[in-house]
């Protein structure tokens, strides 16, 4: 019982390293790479909109609109209603940093 105790101890604390680790400089890179399979790696394409660049609070306003229904009630509206205020804004702050 006391192994189990000690290995339960030992893969939380390495779980939560790996996830501050993860974050560390970049917080977006992670969020997008949600975004791939139809934007492209880095949001650049090819497939859908290309997301890469946009100006600071471009994706953010239209991850919004996305979350109050404004543009139906598609894939993008269940994408954005996973997403945090702080997500979005961590993405959107990432993505205008890619060229």
């Amino acid at each position: 019982m006391k192994r189990i105790r000690i290995l339960f101890i030992g893969l939380a604390l390495s779980a939560g390293f790996a996830g501050s680790q993860a974050q560390v400089g970049q917080p977006g890179r992670l969020l997008a790479s949600n975004c791939f399979q139809c934007h492209g790696t880095n949001g650049k394409g090819p497939g859908f909109d290309a997301i890469a660049g946009k100006s600071v609070g471009e994706i953010y306003t239209k991850l919004k609109e996305f979350q109050a229904g404004k543009e139906g009630n598609g894939i993008m509206a269940k994408h954005a209603l996973g997403y945090t205020d702080q997500q979005m804004q961590a993405l959107d702050k990432w993505l205008s940093t890619q060229q």
